[in-house]
């Protein structure tokens, strides 16, 4: 197999390249090939799993959080039968 280096290449690009490869838990050699192999039409595009790309965005309640959104969510399991003749 033939190798190739890159020399020049844009930190960003360099970061989100990584960040990829994290995600997937792949080297960086693999990561690399897969995505030259995908813009160049020979594997198909990997179906995304777009939560690992949000986990950022994800945040966790705390125990006083959770017992005031279900406390304020109580009204909602309520059934009001007026509602319904």
């Amino acid at each position: 197999m033939k190798s190739i280096t890159i020399h020049g290449l844009d930190e960003g690009l360099d970061k989100l390249i990584r960040k990829r490869a994290k995600v997937h838990g792949n080297s960086l050699n693999k990561t690399i090939k897969r995505l030259l192999e995908e813009a160049l039409g020979v594997r198909k595009k990997q179906s995304s799993n777009y939560r690992d790309e949000f986990l950022d965005l994800f945040g966790v309640w705390t125990k006083r959080e959770v017992e005031r959104f279900d406390s304020m969510m109580k009204d909602f399991e309520k059934i009001d039968k007026e509602d319904w003749d």
